[in-house]
Order: structure tokens, then C-alpha cells, then sequence
């Protein structure tokens, strides 16, 4: 019994071995078909389509102007006399501003209105026949004339009656007829001198000369109502160029006033972007002066030509801005943001999830650890994320890319890493 024994122990090791082998190999196998599995499988990141407010915007720089301005200019040559109010006043519509010199365009004022006295009795001169002496000489000698012609043409009634009995001579009837003539030839004459004394172009020069007194007296007269500077509006003083007893030349600035509780923005788009461009789009501005703030508004009016401003060509677009605090101040330079398209539920994914072949986009879509091709439309596109509006659900899993570099493509085998 003992070598027997001790044969049977001598075999177990070796089939211990071989078992333990046997398992080894297994495994390798098993690991080798595993590994080799995995290499065909992609590892990707993925995105969902979901539901988001998603808006495409234009952003530039822009100037803040006053949208009601009222400006006062020096009408003449002269010293500021009183200066009634200062910068940041709010004034009322109708009320004295400032006062200018005065005493120039008085004596303007009453030369104009001489000048225009005496070519208005000129024409009332020309209308008339004279001036009054003419008149009251002109009609004396017309009614001595209508006196001599009637009694001429008494005379020579007289004389014709007297021819009929032989107590007139044919020489006295010519003499009496040549009185009449004569008399009625001065009358027609002194008609004339009445009525027609002047000729058209003397007329038409004297007319002239009232229409450019009376543009001089309107000129003086304009000249002395803008020495009182009065506000048109409601509004704020917000820019006064001059100061109290300064002298000033004709067209210098004198004082600017505006409601400055609506502004225009004027904003300077590139000229690539102008075709997104419509009124009544939302603008929003910042100023660097106040960070934190924002005023809000909307486009008014799209250019009509564009314009070059240092190295871009631009077109000018103004906007309505709300400006209740009166922060927003005149010529300051700001930050304008205009949304050219928005949509509060729109389905979004990330840019890089689109594709584009030939002039279709596409995107790949992770269906049973699969990627399938999906070819979607379009819409709003920002600089992060695009509106998908056909083609893709909301939560939708999106592949945007794979971890090794592999290219993506239709039916590939993927598994998705966080």
C-alpha cells in the first residue's frame, strides 16, 4: 500500500499544474478577445440637445447724443452779458438762459427799419403818382386843364353859331379849334403824369428795394431777439461753451439744452454684419463709467451708406435709448450690444456637435452605443451653441467628439466617457 500511496501524491501536483495552466491560458485568451474588443470601440464625449433661450447679437462701439438738441448761436459779434444758469440745470421751455449785448443789434434794428420806412413810401410814392407835393400839383393843374378845356369847347361852340349868322370868320373857328386841341392834348398829358408816371422797371426796382429792407429789418430783428437766449424745451443744460463777459464772434456755440431722459445711441456696425440689421431690433448699452449698469432700447434707423472710420468701413446705426436717471450723457463713448434674433425655446446644442457636408449640416446622434448620421436644419447661431430647428429631439444625445483622435462616422462603434 504504500508505494501506491505515494504514486498518487506524486501525480496530484501535476495535475494541479496543469489545471492552474490551463486557467492561465484561459484567461490570456479571454483578456486578448477583451482588449481586442475594446480597441474597436470609440471612447466620446457627448452633449444633450436641450431647450434654452439662445440669441444672436452685434456688438461694436457707439456715441451717446441728446435726441431733442437745441443749440444757441452768437448772432453777431458781441460780449456775453448774463449768464443765467450752469451745466446740469434743469430748465423749463420759455425760460431766459443768458443775455448778450444788445446795443449793436438795436442800432441795426432802427437802421433796418429807416432803410424800410423810406422804401415803403417810395412805392406808396409810385402807387400814387408822386410823392403828396407832386400830387396836390399834379391834380391842381389837372383840374386848371379840364377848366381850359371846357372853355375852349365853349369858345368854339360859341364861335360856330356866330359862323351861321356870317359874325365869325372861318379863321376865328380854326384858331378856337386849335385852343381845344391844345388844351385837350396838356389834359391827356397831366392824366398820364398821373397814372402812368413811372415806367415797369422803375417800379419793379423800387419794389425791390422794399423786399430787401424788409429782409434787412427781419435779419436786425432776429439778431436782437436771439441777444435773450430763451429754452424751447424742458430740459437740461448740459454743455455752456462760454462764461459771463466773454466776447464771441457771429456762429460761435452759446449754450446746448436737451431732454436727455430718451438719448440717441448712434452705433458703428462693420459692414459684414449690416445685413442682420432691422428696425425696432433691441439694444442694450453699458458704459465703462459704470460698470454694472445697462440702459435698454431699440433701433430706430438702419444706414443708408456706410462710411470709413480709421481701419473699418462701417455704416451708422441710430437707437432709442431710455435714460431716466439722466446717466447716459452727451458725446460719451459706450459699448452697444444689438440682438439681431432671439428665441426663448429654442433647441440647442453645442457648436462643435455640427458638421457640414457639401451645404448640409449634420450631426452624429448616440443610438444604442452606435453613432447615426443626422442631418438637421439650422436657425439662430451664437459664438458658443446653434439652434437645431429639424432634425434632433430635445435630450437627445450628441457626440462632440472622440478622446484618441478617431474620426467619428455613421454606425461606429462608441462608448461615452464623462
Amino acid at each position: 500500500m504504500q508505494p501506491e500511496h505515494q504514486e498518487h501524491e506524486a501525480v496530484n501536483p501535476r495535475r494541479r499544474t496543469w489545471v492552474i495552466l490551463l486557467l492561465i491560458a484561459i484567461a490570456v485568451i479571454a483578456l486578448s478577445a477583451f482588449l481586442s474588443s475594446r480597441r474597436t470601440v470609440v471612447p466620446i464625449r457627448t452633449t444633450l440637445a436641450q431647450r434654452a433661450t439662445i440669441a444672436s447679437s452685434i456688438s461694436t462701439n457707439g456715441k451717446i447724443e441728446p435726441s431733442a438738441n437745441f443749440e444757441a448761436h452768437a448772432p453777431g459779434p458781441t460780449t456775453v452779458k448774463r449768464l443765467l444758469v450752469k451745466e446740469g440745470d434743469s430748465v423749463k421751455k420759455g425760460q431766459l438762459l443768458l443775455q448778450l449785448d444788445d446795443s449793436d443789434a438795436r442800432a441795426e434794428a432802427a437802421k433796418a427799419l429807416a432803410q424800410l420806412r423810406a422804401a415803403e413810401a417810395d412805392v406808396n410814392a409810385i402807387h400814387s403818382g408822386g410823392t403828396r407835393e407832386e400830387v396836390i400839383t399834379n391834380q391842381s393843374e389837372l383840374n386848371r386843364t379840364h377848366t381850359d378845356v371846357d372853355a375852349a369847347q365853349r369858345n368854339l361852340d360859341a364861335l360856330k353859331q356866330l359862323q351861321q349868322t356870317g359874325a365869325a370868320s372861318p379863321s376865328e373857328i380854326r384858331d378856337a379849334e386849335q385852343r381845344l386841341q391844345t388844351a385837350q392834348n396838356q389834359l391827356i398829358l397831366l392824366q398820364q403824369k398821373t397814372t402812368k408816371r413811372y415806367s415797369s422797371p422803375e417800379v419793379e426796382r423800387v419794389e425791390a428795394q422794399v423786399q430787401q429792407a424788409q429782409a434787412a429789418y427781419s435779419a436786425a430783428q432776429d439778431s436782437l431777439n436771439k441777444s435773450n437766449v430763451v429754452s424751447p424745451v424742458d430740459g437740461t443744460v448740459y454743455s455752456i461753451p462760454i462764461r459771463q463777459g466773454n466776447f464771441v464772434n457771429a456762429g460761435d456755440l452759446l449754450i446746448q439744452v436737451a431732454d436727455l431722459s430718451k438719448v440717441v445711441v448712434r452705433a458703428f456696425v462693420d459692414e459684414p454684419d449690416l445685413g442682420r440689421l432691422a428696425a425696432g431690433e433691441h439694444v442694450e448699452v453699458t458704459w465703462d463709467a459704470l460698470p454694472g449698469r445697462s440702459w435698454q432700447g431699440s433701433v430706430t434707423q438702419i444706414p443708408t451708406t456706410v462710411t470709413v472710420r480709421g481701419s473699418r468701413t462701417v455704416g451708422d446705426v441710430t437707437s432709442l435709448v431710455a435714460n431716466p436717471d439722466l446717466k447716459l450723457l452727451p458725446n460719451t463713448n459706450v459699448s452697444v450690444n444689438i440682438t439681431t434674433a432671439r428665441d426663448d425655446n429654442a433647441v440647442v446644442v453645442p457648436r462643435e456637435a455640427v458638421h457640414q457636408e457639401d451645404s448640409r449640416r449634420y450631426v452624429y446622434e448616440v443610438v444604442n452605443d452606435k453613432l447615426r448620421q443626422q442631418y438637421v436644419d439650422t436657425g439662430i447661431s451664437n459664438l458658443t451653441v446653434i439652434e437645431i430647428t429639424r432634425g434632433v429631439q430635445p435630450n437627445a444625445s450628441i457626440a462632440l467628439g472622440s478622446t484618441n483622435g478617431r474620426a467619428l462616422r455613421d454606425g461606429l462603434p462608441i462608448h461615452v466617457v464623462p
